[in-house]
């Protein structure tokens, strides 16, 4: 860089006349940045509009492809304090009685009170010896499924050692309430099957307070059982998984007492699978028309520092918000988007020997000159609560899928492969332009970003050297008028001599 000179010598504001000179230039800059600027603005416009339509094929039209997402069943039951019920996807339509005849059980043995023989309180760690007098070869014995553990209790066993051996080598629950002196033992699950017996001999249980003549008390372990039309059921938990559904017993039924279970398709389930799609749908193409019929920003470009400056924050929104609203204004690719989605959605669909057709389910769009602006492609569902415009007219979807199910499911189906098959082409990958699942060309507009960053570098760096190009001149000039200067006081200096 040039050594910068002011006028010293010349007396001119050279400071002013060069960045004058500079700016006429500048604009050349100012125009590749407000470019790129431009351009990023763009890209976010889009990043936003594919993200929007990325949602809707991957979690609204990717699932509705399948039957299964339609698959929605449910079961109403006469008396739910006796059972619940599950409605699984492969439950069979239809009315069945049902009966809880014995709920199951958890094998559960409650203690007596122990008492040491010292009259204080037994503790985890007071010796089994400490509560009754022990034989010689004193031996617990636990038995489940018909296989026996046994321990050895000498004069140095203790409450917790007893404890250790129940949970670790029986696989029981074992604990020891000192508050209330007991021991309490119970099968880790309920049923028959776990099921469990102490034996003893020495006195070992009856100073543990576990045998049933000092005063314990036990429960065995039960099966669960229920009459499913006339069949008997029995469980090992008060759960049944049946043809499709899950009963969990809650309460024995009373004699002669039978439960309804009554098992349908879930008509509201079906019916909010397609609105929640419609509604999906509704965003973006309402979104795609907005952005395609944008009011024009001719004549606006991003501003400058220099140009924010003489304006206010909201004025510089406004602003820009003008010019970004506008960037997707009858842009082509946004077109073919648009076209394809309506494209798919008013074609018929083949159900058997009839072409149907979204109106054929009570599902339209409003006339053009009734629907608002941008709003004019949104379809709406007769008889729609959420929906102001069609609420008021018959639910034909719902009656629909009440009396016709398949050809609801059908439809919807195909149509939504139609949709994913036309979405997965438009978000195909394209070498050099797009990567795959962007409905834009985001390669291509990533490539013209870095070329801009590289372009207003080297115009920069151009800038730069026209400016030291004025200031060296001027610097110069500055140095003559000094040697000229200089020559002139030394002249008159000899004459005055």
């Amino acid at each position: 860089m040039a050594m910068r000179m002011t006028g010293l010598m010349s007396g001119m504001d050279t400071e002013s006349l060069i960045q004058e000179l500079v700016a006429a230039k500048r604009t050349k800059v100012d125009k590749e940045i407000k470019a790129q600027t431009k351009l990023e603005w763009k890209q976010d416009a889009w990043k936003g509009l594919n993200t929007k339509l990325k949602n809707l094929q991957s979690k609204f039209v990717n699932n509705m492809r399948y039957q299964s997402s339609y698959a929605k069943k449910t079961t109403k039951v006469s008396n739910s304090a006796a059972v619940s019920v599950i409605t699984g996807e492969d439950a069979v339509n239809g009315v069945q009685e049902l009966t809880v005849d014995k709920l199951a059980k958890t094998a559960y043995l409650t203690g007596a009170e122990v008492k040491t023989t010292s009259g204080e309180k037994a503790t985890a760690l007071t010796k089994i010896s400490e509560l009754g007098s022990l034989q010689a070869g004193a031996q617990i014995t636990c038995t489940i499924n018909g296989e026996a553990k046994t321990l050895e209790v000498t004069d140095e066993t203790t409450i917790s050692d007893a404890l250790t051996w129940l949970k670790n080598e029986c696989g029981l629950n074992a604990s020891f309430d000192e508050e209330n002196q007991r021991l309490f033992v119970s099968a880790k699950e309920s049923g028959e099957d776990n099921n469990f017996k102490l034996n003893a001999s020495g006195g070992a249980l009856s100073a543990l307070g576990l045998s049933l003549s000092s005063g314990a008390t036990k429960i065995d372990g039960q099966n669960a059982e229920i009459t499913l039309n006339g069949a008997t059921f029995k469980s090992s938990t008060n759960v049944f998984k049946i043809n499709g559904l899950t009963f969990t017993a809650l309460s024995e039924t009373a004699e002669k007492e039978t439960v309804t279970i009554t098992t349908q398709d879930d008509v509201d389930g079906i019916f909010d699978v397609v609105k929640n799609f419609i509604k999906e749908y509704n965003t973006v193409i309402n979104e795609i028309d907005k952005l395609y019929n944008a009011d024009s920003a001719k004549g606006y470009e991003p501003l400058t520092d220099e140009e924010k400056e003489a304006l206010s924050e909201s004025e510089v929104e406004k602003y820009e918000t003008k010019i970004k609203d506008a960037l997707l204004r009858n842009d082509s690719n946004l077109s073919s988007i648009g076209t394809a989605l309506k494209g798919i959605m008013s074609s018929g669909i083949k159900i058997g020997e009839k072409t149907m057709y979204l109106s054929d389910f009570g599902i339209e769009t409003q006339g053009y000159f009734e629907a608002a602006d941008n709003e004019k492609n949104m379809y709406h569902i007769a008889g729609d609560a959420d929906d102001e415009y069609s609420s008021g007219k018959a639910d034909k979807l719902k009656s629909m899928i009440a009396s016709d199910p398949d050809t609801v499911v059908s439809f919807f189906t195909e149509l939504s492969k139609n949709l994913y098959d036309k979405m997965n082409s438009l978000s195909s990958s394209v070498n050099g332009y797009r990567s795959f699942g962007s409905f834009y060309d985001d390669k291509k507009m990533k490539t013209d970003y870095n070329d801009y960053t590289t372009k207003i570098a080297e115009l920069e760096e151009k800038l730069a050297d026209y400016e030291d190009k004025w200031y060296k001149k001027f610097a110069a000039m500055e140095t003559t008028l000094a040697k000229m200067q200089s020559n002139t006081n030394a002249l008159t200096g000899l004459l005055g001599g």
